[in-house]
């Protein structure tokens, strides 16, 4: 027998059984309902002397039977539909006269169904019927449409699924005109939490529309939420959480972000009162990692730590798990791995592993051959989109040109540069860093730090124009710390012909940094001369050709 739901204690097996037949019903698609279906409802409805609650979904098949109000109908696992409408529909009855509760139509708002029909019970036969659905978000009712109460009958030929398109095909226009002025990117909402951090917390939300922004997404809106202690089920509570549906209804978005990381049972909470797509901070920094991967170094450290995120949160991770229809969160190497069983993933993780050490072995043996020729290496850091491979071009007048994204460059470049008066440098551009970087991305991307251990100086870049500028050094200087590293740093105030003067000079004084716009050029020259005094103070002298060449940069 199929699965009952609601309150069914202390019915009879019988009456149990007339209940679960209810399954073998049909309703045409393009009906509200039957004669049959609603006469049968409103019988058994006086047998059991409580509401009775069908799901239906759009081909008219009956996917769910409660005993009880629209409330104890169990949300359906459905796909993400194109359209903005879940695909199933709502037919309960009333035990008495008074139309649709506000429970009903927050159940039909918040879960998107196509719509909600109460059918009031009288002596066990039907008699007046209640209708909502959901109209666009720019239509004068609130959020819905609520139909006059008429005859039950009236409903009989009514032709819902005309009216159905009709809805859908308004609610496609509007999707269509938003593209047009937003672009056809996913849209967002972003959540930040506030946990006590103050200001910070606002940066962090900066930093996270950036986020957003590099993944593809649009940002319809973004919310900050004060929670000094995170609700254990739902994160921010139940009731923002119904907020932010609405939002989302409104803004046409099928996608929360949280700030934060989310624990799988939350995500998966969060997934079934809001119906939407949900990602925490590290899903959407490791979406972004895998959006930029292009080589087979930085495909396979991607995959592996995808892998090594989402296997703790196989177990009863639910849709979060199935979605490999694209978007935000679901792209790259690894995305068609996501539902094989843990053992075949752990295969996965240890293959990929030792294909990253080889890779390791590989430029190991590479830095060695540059010891050998004593060529002096000069890495490259800083936070992510502070314009390390727009200065590695400078300086090597050559390589890849910078975007003004974040995480642009996930594989180390190496570029053969030339000092003035001293002659041959090796420049290396790294990964950039972030604040809270997920432990899983710099597991993976082990190898591709090991070049720092290498080099013979290191040029810690600052954007000048970034609002925490000054907590984006602590937070790389932290990491190098954590890293063990010791090598001697040059800090490097990037974007001066941007910046705020004032804030330039002050980030010079308080940084003891060189002055610079690796875009312009503005203060190479000082920038080189610091350079080469730094390695000669390392101890590595000037190659004596070099000291007779005195030919600027740039």
């Amino acid at each position: 027998m199929n699965k009952l739901y609601g309150n069914i204690q202390g019915l009879k097996p019988s009456l149990k059984k007339k209940l679960g037949n209810l399954y073998r019903r049909r309703v045409p698609a393009n009906r509200l309902y039957t004669a049959e279906v609603a006469r049968t409802l409103a019988a058994l409805s006086q047998e059991v002397g409580r509401p009775v609650s069908v799901l239906l979904a759009r081909n008219g098949q009956v996917r769910a039977v409660a005993v009880g109000d629209a409330s104890a109908l169990p949300v359906p696992e459905h796909a993400y539909l194109e359209s903005r409408l879940s695909g199933y529909r709502i037919l309960h009855t009333h035990m008495a006269e008074g139309g649709l509760s506000a429970p009903d139509l927050s159940t039909l708002f918040l879960h998107r169904y196509d719509s909600i029909t109460a059918i009031d019970v009288a002596a066990g036969l039907p008699a007046g019927v209640h209708l909502a659905h959901l109209v666009p978000p720019d239509a004068e009712e609130e959020d819905w449409r609520i139909y006059p109460a008429r005859p039950w009958d009236t409903y009989l030929e009514w032709d819902y699924g005309a009216v159905l398109r009709a809805l859908e095909e308004e609610l496609a226009r509007q999707d269509d005109l938003r593209e047009l002025r937003d672009g056809a990117g996913e849209r967002v909402i972003l959540v930040g939490v506030d946990e006590g951090q103050g200001p910070e917390s606002e940066l962090r939300l900066e930093e996270l529309t950036e986020l957003a922004g590099t993944a593809g997404g649009v940002v319809v809106h973004r919310e900050l939420v004060y929670r000094p202690n995170l609700d254990p089920r739902y994160a921010v509570g139940r009731g923002k959480l119904d907020e932010l549906t609405l939002v989302a209804y409104h803004e046409n978005a099928g996608t929360l972000i949280f700030g934060i990381d989310l624990t799988p049972a939350q995500a998966g909470a969060i997934e079934q009162v809001t119906q939407l797509k949900v990602l925490d901070r590290t899903q959407l920094i490791l979406d972004i990692f895998a959006r930029h991967a292009r080589t087979p170094q930085a495909e396979a450290q991607v995959e592996l730590a995808q892998l090594r995120y989402l296997l703790p949160r196989l177990v009863g991770k639910g849709k979060q798990l199935s979605r490999l229809g694209g978007g935000i969160g679901t792209r790259g190497p690894g995305e068609t791995k996501l539902e094989v069983d843990r053992r075949r993933i752990g295969e996965r993780i240890h293959r990929l592993s030792r294909q990253i050490e080889r890779i390791a072995k590989q430029r190991r043996e590479a830095r060695k051959s540059r010891k050998r020729n004593r060529i002096p290496v000069v890495a490259i850091v800083g936070y992510t989109n502070a314009g390390k491979t727009t200065l590695l071009r400078l300086l090597a007048r050559k390589g890849d040109e910078g975007e003004d994204k974040l995480f642009a460059t996930l594989r180390p470049l190496t570029r053969r540069g030339y000092l003035p008066g001293y002659g041959e440098v090796l420049f290396t551009d790294t990964v950039g860093f972030i604040r809270d970087m997920p432990p899983a991305l710099l597991t993976a991307f082990g190898a591709t730090l090991e070049e720092l251990f290498e080099a013979d100086l290191i040029l810690h870049v600052v954007d000048a124009t970034a609002a925490g500028a000054c907590e984006h050094h602590s937070v790389v200087e932290e990491r190098l710390r954590e890293m063990g590293l010791e090598t001697p740093r040059l800090v490097v105030i990037n974007k001066i012909d941007r910046a705020d003067p004032f804030d330039r000079m002050q980030l010079e004084e308080r940084l003891v940094g060189v002055a610079l716009s690796a875009l312009t050029g503005e203060g190479l020259q000082d920038l080189t001369s610091r350079i080469a005094r730094s390695l000669i103070s390392s101890g590595l002298p000037a190659q004596p050709w070099a000291q007779y060449d005195m030919r600027p940069m740039g």
